[in-house]
């Protein structure tokens, strides 16, 4: 009868290694929202997007469609923010209108791209009536306790994000465009 030949000890060790890296990487946004929440301290004024040349890369990323409920224009705007930014800790503007040729914005022009965006599509959908995007100021809290009060840069006093709300349910999606550009999660705990 053949012997049968275990497996050494190091290479069910890196196969388990790989095994969890796997898991995370597939439950990423499910356990990003069980450890953190968002939190509003504040909300920024919008910006209507006025700019021709964002205008039409919006439009054309529209394709003419009419009939997008709010989660297609939740990924939409996502994905169109995520291609027109790249991230940087640096000063930079935060208008919409001035990011679309400039392209690199820290979490407040993110968040001001992303809900400009948005609020434009709704209105493009007709669907301003019912649905807007809020630009929040907020904190970030993991596990409840606020994660602001342990880094000491001005940089990470807060960070901003979106949420958006239904005018009449009340109904609330959050989610941070700057963490989707870099992890792909949508939505976010608020």
């Amino acid at each position: 009868m053949p012997k049968i030949k275990k497996t050494p000890r190091w290479q069910r060790f890196v196969l388990a290694f790989f095994l969890f890296l796997a898991i995370v990487f597939f439950s990423r946004g499910w356990l990003y929202r069980q450890l953190i929440t968002y939190k509003t301290i504040g909300q920024r004024a919008g910006y209507s997007v006025n700019d021709q040349k964002l205008i039409h890369y919006i439009d054309q990323r529209l394709g003419g469609k009419k009939d997008l409920d709010v989660q297609s224009i939740i990924q939409l705007s996502l994905s169109i923010t995520a291609q027109q930014l790249n991230f940087t800790a640096g000063r930079n503007d935060v208008d919409p209108n001035k990011l679309v040729s400039s392209k690199t914005a820290h979490c407040v022009g993110y968040a001001a791209f992303y809900a400009s965006t948005c609020n434009y599509l709704f209105q493009k959908i007709n669907l301003q009536d019912t649905w807007v995007a809020k630009h929040q100021i907020g904190q970030l809290n993991l596990l409840g306790n606020n994660i602001h009060q342990y880094i000491n840069t001005p940089f990470f006093k807060d960070h901003d994000f979106v949420t958006i709300e239904h005018k009449i349910t009340g109904e609330v999606f959050a989610v941070d465009p700057s963490l989707y550009d870099y992890f792909w999660i949508k939505f976010v705990t608020y």
